[in-house]
């Protein structure tokens, strides 16, 4: 068969292909050989495993007719696809599969529409499907990716699958044959600078805005560079599991305001450099459950979010942790686990699970880089109150007043140990009677030793040591004693005392009282 430009003649690999189009059938150029097979050798493949890509194209956008009764497609394996693969901006009726595939050069899917785009286990050099519709599934399971992909504002109504595939960023893999392919790549990159006005240098996958209905499994991954997924949404959620993804800028995965059903960063995920979600919104779980995290800085930011369920239980943190202003339905997590700076102002929670202790809890309150926030304890004495654990409320609240001691000038500094010391801030009443009961029983012991001498002789009066040391605690007299008595010696040291500390008392129990009852808020 003889076609027209710009093909000219089909070499028998192209033949296969152009003939099986019209019925969806396969074409494997496969050896069997496994070694032999692999694409990622594919540029030793011969002629007899070559197809053009302008002759893919060219079936993709309708050179063939369906045969009646069959649904159209391209379906090869163990193909060197050579050239550049351009279906930018075309309506692909017919499903586009490939299977250990070697595509050397670019393919470009910017702003087209197609029913389903698989490449498994296949080599290419980068991906451009920015605006892309895949009305089913796109997958590249088990392909490498040397330059990237590219899928900002796509929208794909099945699955996007990524698993077991390894990712580079733009340069990453391709610096030793980027003079090769500089004269095709060129118009690409023009193109991609005038629409960009971002580096995508560092991204492995840029996909701002992308959207997917289905799931998108990015299991087993292994990345060099970024995730770029900013206002994405995952309907069906985002899982990847045992990914390990090694970023080349500062961050390893970028998704503020990301929505999801589900998003695991779990089972063994491992990230270095900052994972990124703020102002993301998951109806389902956000687990880290055994992920590895490590950033110079901040290693994950997570604030602004609303999330159902955040598992935040890692193997392995290292770098800072923010999630200031988020709303939490449930956090499961281990205070432990977390690193010693921990951004929590503004958090909010309705419940709190895992295998922690009060103190624990306590210490992640602490660990706050800016210093003490009065919110981030009020919110966990809240909680304790909710669930009926008023003691440990009290406990929190207290642990409050004396991180705010720190922040205090030297005249608040002492006031306030004088309450702690006296009253807890009025969260332990029982110290106060504590030192009342000291004080009762010193006084009684030594005015009953050396009793104080009677003021006026001429009035007959029993004296009682016990209720004598008692009017003289109360602030106002209430038992007529002090005007009756007067301390003698060294006594009247203890009388003084004893009458300072009735004030102190008193105005401690006061100021106790009043914080404890007045409506919560910062301080």
């Amino acid at each position: 068969m003889r076609l027209t430009r710009p093909f000219g003649r089909l070499s028998p690999a192209e033949r296969r292909v152009w003939e099986a189009y019209p019925a969806g059938t396969w074409v494997d150029l496969r050896t069997g050989d496994k070694e032999a097979d692999d694409p990622a050798g594919g540029q030793e493949w011969g002629p007899e495993r070559t197809v053009r890509a302008e002759v893919v194209a060219a079936l993709l956008l309708g050179a063939r007719e369906p045969e009646p009764g069959r649904t159209a497609g391209l379906r090869l394996a163990g193909a060197r696809v050579t050239g550049v693969l351009d279906l930018s901006d075309a309506t692909l009726t017919g499903k586009l599969h490939m299977l250990n595939c070697y595509l050397p050069e670019i393919v470009s899917l910017t702003d087209a529409t197609t029913t389903g785009v698989r490449f498994r286990g296949c080599e290419l050099e980068r991906v451009r499907a920015a605006r892309c519709t895949v009305n089913g599934l796109l997958e590249f399971d088990g392909s490498t990716v040397r330059s990237g992909i590219r899928l900002d504002n796509a929208h794909v109504t099945g699955q996007f699958r990524l698993s077991r595939s390894r990712l580079y960023a733009p340069g990453e893999q391709s610096r030793a044959s980027e003079s090769r392919l500089e004269d095709i790549r060129r118009p690409f990159a023009e193109a991609e600078m005038l629409e960009r006005g971002h580096d995508q240098s560092r991204w492995a996958v840029w996909a701002g805005g992308l959207t997917v209905e289905g799931g998108a499994f990015l299991r087993d991954m292994r990345v060099t560079g970024g995730l770029r997924l900013i206002g994405a949404k995952f309907n069906g959620g985002i899982y990847l599991q045992r990914s390990v993804v090694t970023a080349t800028g500062p961050h390893a995965v970028h998704a503020d305001f990301m929505e999801a059903g589900a998003a695991e960063f779990s089972a063994g995920f491992t990230a270095t450099g900052t994972i990124r979600l703020r102002g993301a919104r998951v109806n389902g779980v956000l687990s880290f459950d055994g992920a590895t995290l490590e950033a110079p800085d901040r290693v994950l930011h997570l604030s602004h979010a609303q999330v159902e369920e955040l598992i935040l239980n890692p193997a392995s943190i290292e770098g800072e942790v923010n999630l200031g202003y988020s709303r939490l339905g449930v956090l499961l997590d281990n205070p432990a686990a977390y690193p010693d700076r921990v951004q929590l102002t503004g958090l909010t929670y309705e419940s709190l699970r895992g295998d922690w202790t009060v103190a624990q809890r306590l210490d992640w309150l602490g660990r706050d880089p800016d210093g003490y926030k009065p919110q981030p304890y009020e919110q966990l004495a809240t909680w304790f109150r909710r669930i009926g654990h008023e003691p440990d409320a009290r406990r929190v609240l207290l642990a409050k007043q004396r991180r705010r001691r720190r922040t205090l000038r030297p005249t608040g500094k002492i006031w306030g140990r004088l309450l702690d010391l006296v009253v807890g801030y009025g969260y332990r009443p029982w110290l106060a009677g504590f030192w009342v009961a000291v004080l009762l029983t010193t006084g009684t012991a030594v005015f009953a030793a050396v009793p104080p001498a009677q003021i006026d002789p001429d009035e007959v009066r029993s004296f009682q040591p016990f209720v004598y040391t008692l009017d003289l605690l109360v602030p106002v007299s209430v038992f007529e004693q002090r005007a009756a008595w007067e301390p003698v010696g060294w006594t009247q040291w203890l009388a003084w005392t004893l009458v300072a500390s009735g004030w102190i008392l008193a105005t401690a129990l006061i100021a106790g009282a009043a914080r404890v009852l007045r409506p919560a808020g910062p301080s």
